[in-house]
C-alpha cells in the first residue's frame, strides 16, 4: 500500500518539476522576450541540474531516505512555489541580476527534483519491490506526470491562475506530498514531529502566498511598466497588459509595447492608407492580426469597403477591444461594426481552409521574435496570401524597423519576393518605436504612392507620403535570405538585430 502511495508521489513530483521549468521559461520569455538560445539554455540548465541531483542522491544514507525525501519536497515546494513571484520582483526592482537569479533558481530546483526520483526508488526498494517492477512503475508515472502538466499548464493553469499562482499551486502539491509522507511513514522517520511541523509551516506560507499573489503580481508589473495598470490578463496565447498615464493608453503583449494611444495613429495610417487610397474599387478586405481594431478603424473610413474579415488568434484580445469602453473609444467601436467579421483562428490554418478572394490584405502580426511567429512571415504563408489576393489587389505587411533591424526588414522583403510577389518597401517615424517599416506586395509590378487622400487623416499628406517611400543612405537595402520554414532565418536575423540595439 505504501509503495502505491510512493508511486502516486512520483506522478506529483514529475508534474511539479516540469511545471516549474515551464513557468520559469514562460516568465523568461515574457520579461526578456523570446529567444531560441534562452529557451534552449533554460531546458539545458534544468536537465543538467537534474543529473547533478541524481548523482548527489547517492550520498543520502539509507536510514535517512524518507526524511531526506520529505525535506527535499518541502524545499522544492517552497523554492518552486515562490519562484515566479521572486522573478517578478527581481525584474521589477533589481533588473540587472535577473538572469543570474533566473538560472540560479532553475539550477536549484533541477537539483532538488533530480534527487527526488532516486530517493523514491530507494524507499520502494527497501520495501522489497522487484527491480523490474520498480523501474517500470516509477518511469511510467514520471512520464504520465509530465504529460499531465504539459497539457494542463497552457490550457488551464496559466490562463486561469497566471504564472505566480500556478507556481504556488504546484508548491502546495509538493508540500502536500511531504505532509502525506509524514503521516504515512511516521513510524519510520527519525523525527516525525519536527517533519510534520516543517510541513505545516511551509504549507501555511504557500497558502498565504497563493492568496496574496495577484496583488504581488500587480505591484511587480506596476514597477515594470511604471504606469497604472487598468487591465492585465493571461490567455492561453499571451499576457495582455493595458496601462494608462493621463490620456495615454498602452498595450503590452508579453511585456512588449504594441502601441501608445498618443502616436498609434501614425503607425496605423501608414499601415493602411498607402494601400486603400490606391484601391477606390476595393470592396472585400482581409486583416491578419490587428486584434486591437485600430487598423480596422482606419479601413472603415472608406465608404467603398463593404466587408472586412479580421483573423486574430486570441479571442481574449478581440473581446477586450470590443467591450472595454476606453479601448472601444480608441478604435471607435470598429470590431463591432456590421461591416466587420471577427474570426479567432490561426492565420496560417485559416488561409489554408478559406477560399475567398480579397481586394486588399493588411498583415499586422507581432514581430517575428520566435519560431511560432516566424512562420507567419514565411514563404509558404505568403504564397497562401497571394492565393487570396485579387489580381489587381494590394497587400501590406508590417516588417519591423529598417533602421534598427535591417536584416529582419529586408528579409521580409526577400521572403515576399521569393513567394512570387512584387514589393515596395517604405517606412514611417512613430515616436514610440522610432523608424518603422512596411512592405507593399502585389501580383503585378508598378505600384506608385498616392498623391493624396480622400479621408480625414492626422499624419499622412502628400509630402509625408513621399518621404515614407524614400530611403536615406543610413537605411540601405541589405542582401539577406528569405524566411523559409525549414530554417526560420528571419527569427535569427531578428535576434541578431535587436541584440545589437540593446547592447
Amino acid at each position: 500500500m505504501r509503495n502505491r502511495l510512493l508511486i502516486v508521489s512520483v506522478f506529483i513530483v514529475a508534474s511539479c518539476g516540469l511545471a516549474y521549468e515551464l513557468i520559469t521559461g514562460a516568465l523568461a520569455s515574457y520579461l526578456l522576450g523570446d529567444s531560441v538560445l534562452q529557451f534552449s539554455s533554460i531546458i539545458g540548465c534544468y536537465l543538467f541540474a537534474m543529473g547533478v541531483g541524481s548523482h548527489l542522491s547517492k550520498y543520502v544514507k539509507d536510514e535517512r531516505v524518507l526524511d531526506a525525501f520529505i525535506e527535499i519536497e518541502l524545499l522544492v515546494g517552497l523554492i518552486g512555489g515562490v519562484s515566479a513571484a521572486v522573478l517578478f520582483l527581481v525584474f521589477a526592482w533589481a533588473g540587472e541580476p535577473f538572469r543570474l537569479v533566473l538560472y540560479g533558481l532553475v539550477f536549484v530546483i533541477g537539483v532538488l527534483v533530480g534527487m527526488e526520483i532516486p530517493l523514491v526508488m530507494r524507499a520502494m526498494n527497501q520495501r522489497q519491490a522487484s527491480f523490474s517492477e520498480l523501474v517500470s512503475q516509477v518511469l511510467t508515472f514520471d512520464y504520465l506526470g509530465a504529460l499531465a502538466v504539459s497539457l494542463l499548464f497552457p490550457l488551464v493553469l496559466a490562463p486561469r491562475l497566471g504564472l505566480s499562482r500556478s507556481a504556488l499551486l504546484f508548491g502546495l502539491l509538493n508540500a502536500g506530498v511531504a505532509l502525506w509522507a509524514c503521516r504515512a511513514f511516521r513510524h519510520e522517520l527519525r523525527r516525525p514531529g519536527l517533519q510534520l511541523a516543517r510541513s505545516g509551516v511551509v504549507l501555511l506560507l504557500l497558502i498565504g502566498g497563493f492568496l496574496a499573489s495577484d496583488q504581488l503580481t500587480r505591484w511587480s508589473e506596476k514597477a515594470v511598466y511604471g504606469d497604472e495598470i487598468i487591465h492585465a490578463e493571461t490567455t492561453p496565447y499571451q499576457r495582455l497588459v493595458i496601462t494608462k498615464w493621463k490620456s495615454d493608453l498602452r498595450l503590452y503583449i508579453n511585456g512588449n509595447l504594441q502601441f501608445s494611444s498618443r502616436d498609434e495613429h501614425r503607425y496605423h495610417e501608414a499601415l493602411v492608407h498607402p494601400v486603400l487610397a490606391k484601391l477606390p474599387w476595393a470592396r472585400n478586405v482581409l486583416v491578419l492580426g490587428g486584434g486591437d481594431g485600430l487598423a480596422v478603424r482606419e479601413m472603415l473610413k472608406y465608404r467603398n469597403i463593404q466587408h472586412i474579415t479580421l483573423v486574430d488568434l486570441d479571442p481574449a484580445m478581440t473581446r477586450l477591444f470590443s467591450r472595454s469602453e476606453p479601448l472601444r473609444a480608441l478604435n471607435q467601436g470598429s470590431l463591432t461594426d456590421p461591416r466587420v467579421t471577427v474570426v479567432n483562428d490561426d492565420a496560417a490554418r485559416w488561409l489554408e481552409q478559406d477560399h475567398g478572394s480579397f481586394d486588399a490584405v493588411i498583415v499586422d502580426f507581432p514581430d517575428p521574435s520566435n519560431f511560432a511567429l516566424g512562420k507567419l512571415y514565411s514563404v509558404p504563408l505568403y504564397r497562401l496570401l497571394a492565393r487570396h489576393l485579387a489580381e489587381n489587389g494590394l497587400a501590406v505587411v508590417q516588417s519591423t524597423s529598417p533602421m534598427h533591424a535591417p536584416r529582419s526588414f529586408w528579409s521580409v522583403d526577400a521572403t515576399l519576393r521569393a513567394a512570387g510577389l512584387h514589393t515596395t518597401p517604405y517606412h514611417a517615424y512613430v515616436p514610440s518605436f522610432g523608424e518603422w517599416g512596411f512592405i507593399i506586395a502585389s501580383k503585378k509590378p508598378g505600384y506608385t504612392p498616392p498623391e493624396g487622400y480622400t479621408v480625414p487623416l492626422r499624419f499622412l499628406d502628400k509630402e509625408a507620403t513621399r518621404q515614407m517611400f524614400f530611403f536615406p543612405p543610413d537605411m540601405p537595402r541589405w542582401k539577406v535570405l528569405p524566411n523559409e520554414l525549414n530554417n526560420q532565418q528571419l527569427v535569427h536575423y531578428f535576434e541578431q538585430d535587436w541584440s545589437q540595439v540593446l547592447r
